[in-house]
């Protein structure tokens, strides 16, 4: 039986509500049929109060063993390295305090969401809570913990990032975890299951990108990425292939890719629904594609736009449907 712990950092707690939408298998399900034995949870567990402190001092003091330490929210270590911006209710000491003792006790950490991984929407603006992921500050290794910190397994914190992180790519972790088997990591320390592909792949919007047959206004069918500050083409997650509920995910319902599962998304210095150029030249280019290669390409799609793409591409819904094609 693998042993699983949960605390709610610095956060909004939407990487548990997504998490409580995972499908084939559910969560429950999921954590029965993997042999994970849920320790707590402060939003789905019965214990409180004094039967919760219990379960983190067994888990801290080594009388439970714990496989698995899972921390939603950033780690907020104001004031003045104290922590105590965020206290866990009835321990008197602070949730930094608590990641600090119970993650040296775990056979693996994994940070639940970009704010656990790398500091996130708690982490923007002036930051005036410190706040900081478990082993990343923004892009910079070395958060709460060091750059060469490893857990009981040898391997650093597994970030699942994500602002909310998506419901199948934590459960994937921690059924390979719970299996024995290790989580292959980007450059970043998130799962390579997600994170070798671009939230490009399998967009619905491609046709419109293959054209350069650009949305101006929000409800456009076309691509965003010229007009409207899309960077699915540079953003790591399999959203468009491992469709959220089955069927959505930000693009698929018209709203621009925004890099949620990158290191400082949440201060893009720019809107998020509006694409910074240079001389009319989109700043953020597909991922691998030198700009010289791209104006080329692109003036040539939009020399090459069929009628039916450009005019879509500009609408709310199709108005020039396919053209039907006699069988020879």
């Amino acid at each position: 039986m693998t042993t699983l712990l949960w605390l709610q950092a610095s956060g909004c707690g939407g990487c548990t509500m997504s998490l409580l939408c995972a499908e084939s298998p559910g969560v429950i399900e999921m954590l029965e049929d993997a042999g994970i034995r849920l320790l707590w949870h402060p939003a789905l567990s019965l214990e409180t109060g004094a039967e919760a402190l219990a379960i983190l001092d067994d888990v801290a003091e080594g009388r439970v063993p714990l496989d698995i330490l899972c921390v939603e929210g950033a780690i907020a270590r104001g004031p003045a390295g104290t922590g105590r911006f965020q206290m866990l209710s009835g321990t008197g000491r602070s949730m930094m305090h608590w990641v600090q003792r119970l993650a040296p006790k775990a056979h693996h950490v994994v940070a639940v969401g970009t704010c656990a991984a790398f500091g996130g929407v708690t982490a923007a603006g002036g930051n005036p809570t410190d706040a900081v992921g478990l082993q990343y500050d923004g892009a910079h290794p070395g958060g709460l913990v060091p750059p060469a910190w490893r857990s009981g397994s040898g391997a650093p914190v597994i970030n699942v990032g994500g602002c909310p992180t998506h419901p199948g790519w934590v459960t994937e972790t921690l059924m390979l975890l719970a299996a024995g088997e290790s989580v292959a990591l980007d450059g970043y320390a998130r799962p390579r299951f997600y994170a070798d592909h671009l939230v490009h792949h399998g967009c619905p919007k491609n046709e419109f990108y293959e054209y350069k047959a650009s949305a101006r206004e929000l409800s456009d069918m076309g691509c965003m990425m010229e007009n409207l500050g899309c960077i699915g083409t540079q953003a790591v997650g399999d959203c468009n292939i491992r469709a959220w509920n089955g069927e959505g995910s930000c693009t698929r319902a018209g709203y621009p890719c925004i890099n949620c599962t990158a290191p400082q998304f949440e201060d893009p210095t720019h809107a998020f629904v509006e694409t910074p150029k240079i001389a009319g030249i989109p700043v953020g280019l597909p991922t691998d594609m030198p700009k010289a290669w791209f104006m080329a390409l692109a003036s040539l799609s939009k020399a090459a736009t069929p009628p039916r793409i450009g005019e879509n591409a500009r609408a709310d819904r199709v108005v020039v449907p396919p053209t039907l094609r006699k069988p020879r």
